[in-house]
């Protein structure tokens, strides 16, 4: 028999950070096939919205360290019954934070405390994951803030708040039902089954805990009134002085990974081919701009296609309702499941998102598509 061989931290590195590797090698491709002025890389590489992540992740790692996410872990588990319904209640949280702090945020709250629930109990703790990516993409659909396309097709329809959920209403409604079923038929009908000396020893920092949400509610703040950057420094130089240990924690190769995928996906939607193809297609029929926005979200993601059709599309509901629906299937369809997968870091995670996601959207997109047109 062969002995096992431990993986080396090279190949362990490069299993991990395989998303990295490609969209860097992607994005130099482009940058030496076509290249660009400096000020276009500045701009398609999204400074906002890359600090504001930062911030974010500085404030996660504080609240994970300061051991309120194991308490509160605790606490839903005492009140539930069941292994469905304490997944239902996470599923539903995950969709109502991200319809109020957007998609991504409620993932940074909601994936840590999946995970100390996790190593208190029997839940199945991958399943819940990929169940909280579909969640966020169906629930943040409903609302104008909920995720950057929708706020950006918001404004650009000059709707109302109440109009543009009246019109995401139907499509949203079958998303978050289908979340649903899946939930109560994907998980285990068991109860769930503690493991109590993991709480007795949690250790508690309230002085951590307590900054660290004050510190993620004013990073949301400064994201909304497009301070990012600013917000992201003064974190960054709190933690440098009070915080260190959280500091070095923070997964800045995620930073890299979203800036390698902004930078490539930005240059690849303004090759002159792409362009070329969008101005020879008629955007007028609103089954053209749903297919279009599908197709165009699987392959470069549903925030950089909303951009590459805004000023094609003359329907901004029906491409709203779209892009929502692209962010299922394949892993870039949204950022946020990217995301999911990097905050739980479980083994085989994309095959799994894949094994779901990708049915989930042949199924969903008739389905919203009809819901929509019949309804909306």
């Amino acid at each position: 028999m062969t002995p096992d061989v431990p993986s080396l931290p090279w190949r362990r590195w490069l299993r991990d950070e395989w998303l990295l590797l490609l969209f860097a090698a992607f994005a130099g491709a482009l940058a030496l096939l076509d290249p660009r002025p400096i000020a276009d890389y500045r701009r398609w590489l999204q400074w906002p919205t890359l600090t504001g992540l930062a911030g974010l992740l500085l404030a996660i790692q504080g609240i994970r360290d300061s051991g309120l996410v194991q308490r509160a872990a605790a606490a839903a588990m005492a009140r539930a019954h069941s292994l469905r319904g304490l997944g239902l209640g996470l599923v539903a949280a995950t969709a109502v934070l991200s319809m109020v702090l957007t998609n991504d945020v409620s993932l940074f709250l909601v994936v840590p405390l999946t995970l100390a629930i996790g190593t208190m109990s029997n839940l199945p703790v991958l399943r819940m994951v990929v169940l909280e990516a579909l969640a966020v993409n169906a629930g943040s659909a409903l609302s104008p803030i909920g995720n950057p396309q929708n706020l950006l097709l918001w404004q650009h329809s000059a709707l109302g708040f109440a109009q543009f959920v009246a019109a995401m209403l139907p499509a949203a409604a079958v998303m978050l039902a289908m979340v649903a079923l899946l939930t109560v038929l994907w998980l285990p009908r068991g109860r769930v089954a503690l493991t109590s000396e993991r709480l007795e020893h949690a250790t508690i920092s309230l002085r951590l805990g307590i900054g660290s949400t004050l510190a993620l509610v004013g990073m949301v703040v400064a994201m909304e009134y497009g301070l990012a950057p600013l917000g992201a420094a003064v974190l960054l130089a709190v933690f440098a002085l009070g915080a260190r240990p959280s500091l070095r924690r923070v997964d800045g190769l995620l930073l890299l990974t979203f800036a390698a995928i902004f930078v490539g996906l930005g240059h690849f939607a303004e090759l002159p081919w792409v362009r070329g193809i969008l101005q020879s297609t008629d955007f007028s029929q609103p089954l053209t701009v749903y297919l279009g926005a599908i197709v165009a979200s699987q392959a470069i993601s549903n925030v950089p296609a909303t951009v590459l059709l805004l000023d094609h599309a003359p329907d901004a509901v029906a491409l709203a309702v779209a892009v929502n629906v692209g962010g299922f299937g394949l892993v870039i369809g949204s950022l946020a499941n990217l995301i999911a997968l990097r905050l739980a870091r479980q083994p085989h995670g994309l095959r799994l998102l894949h094994a779901v996601s990708i049915p989930f959207l042949l199924l969903a997109a008739p389905l919203v598509y009809l819901a929509w047109r019949w309804l909306g």
